[in-house]
């Protein structure tokens, strides 16, 4: 397998989880809007734990306004940048042929 293989491989792979990772975004949203849900069993305390450490980084900077917490909205529209860069700075290692 040749390195240029394994760096289009791996550019898939991460492009995967970050698919996942922005329907986990989507899916933590959509159970806040459920009432009486035990966020301490699983599967609530994995989504939890994968995906409010991101949220928390805009939930710092950005107020709820009328409580209304906006911050996962910003972090859906960032993702994608984020995984575009990550992909272009991956793809920097390709060798050129």
């Amino acid at each position: 397998m040749n390195k240029l293989h394994i760096i289009a491989t791996l550019i898939q792979f991460i492009n995967f989880l970050f698919s996942v990772y922005y329907i986990m975004i989507v899916v933590r949203v959509f159970m806040t809007w459920i009432p009486n849900i035990d966020w301490e069993r699983e599967p609530s305390r994995t989504l939890r734990a994968l995906v409010d450490p991101y949220l928390f980084i805009f939930r710092r900077f950005i107020p709820a306004v009328g409580g209304i917490d906006f911050s996962p909205v910003i972090a859906l529209i960032l993702l994608p940048f984020i995984q575009t860069l990550v992909v272009s700075l991956l793809s920097m290692f390709r060798p050129v042929l």
